[in-house]
């Protein structure tokens, strides 16, 4: 990690100086810069987003939990440097990393600095965990969609290859291993499972009504009630196909949708 900038803020001159002293004697760390007040402090946050935070409490123009406050959730790492060791429950409560009491010890603020250093290192693997994550959704988003332009699918017979288009098809039946395309009153090996098939077709025009079949919406002639409250679905081409037991909600919903 590059050296972490700091901002000091104390409205003590002598403290102040003391404690930018110490953090210059230790090694990772960028020169500090220095507020005063509360107001100070603010407008350098905004100003030079320091990655560590060293705030007083107790200050003219505002506490420190007033600077945390005007600042919000993208607060730096904050170590409370202060006299007064009441506040530390409210100090940790508002997520510090430390909270260290005046007089400064050496060793005690450099174990603040590496308990600061430790939480950038951790907030950093989150941020970027969750921009992986974003990429990832949003590169498998982009490959559904891509998936589902399928316009046209190539099949070998009688010795050649034929384009097969998908607005012909009217179902796709499983076979083993394969499909059985059936498009424009012929039926044509597809080397492809029905599983992998579906991924790649567009929900929209096709529907899944038995774990062997998948059929265009618009090839549904009509739905008639079969023994047993099973539901056979008529194709336009007069194909008769038996409704499977998992998919016959799914396939009422699109009786009632467009009844």
């Amino acid at each position: 990690m590059s050296p972490l900038s700091i901002l000091v803020v104390d409205d003590e001159p002598i403290a102040r100086r003391r404690l930018v002293r110490l953090l210059a004697g230790m090694e990772g760390l960028s020169p500090a810069i220095e507020a005063n007040d509360a107001p100070q402090a603010i407008a350098a946050i905004r100003t030079h987003q320091p990655d560590v935070l060293l705030l007083d409490i107790q200050m003219p123009g505002g506490s420190g939990f007033d600077v945390l406050d005007a600042i919000g959730p993208d607060a730096p790492a904050v170590v409370f440097v202060t006299a007064f060791d009441h506040y530390a429950l409210r100090a940790f409560e508002r997520n510090a990393v430390d909270y260290v009491t005046k007089p400064i010890e050496p060793g005690r603020l450099s174990l603040a600095m590496a308990r600061a250093r430790a939480t950038l290192v951790a907030r950093d693997s989150e941020e970027r965990l969750a921009e992986m994550r974003n990429t990832v959704a949003t590169l498998r988003q982009a490959l559904r969609e891509n998936q589902r332009q399928i316009t046209q699918f190539w099949v070998k017979a009688r010795g050649e290859f034929i384009g097969i288009a998908a607005e012909k098809v009217t179902r796709f039946q499983a076979d083993k291993d394969y499909v059985q395309i059936h498009a424009n009153g012929e039926s044509y090996l597809y080397g492809e499972s029905l599983g992998s098939l579906e991924r790649r077709l567009d929900p929209a025009d096709f529907v899944r009504i038995h774990r062997s079949v998948i059929v265009r919406r618009s090839a549904i002639a009509r739905v008639r009630q079969a023994p047993f409250s099973a539901l056979v679905a008529v194709l336009t081409d007069g194909t008769e196909i038996r409704v499977g037991r998992t998919f016959t909600k799914a396939v009422r919903a699109e009786v009632t949708q467009h009844g």
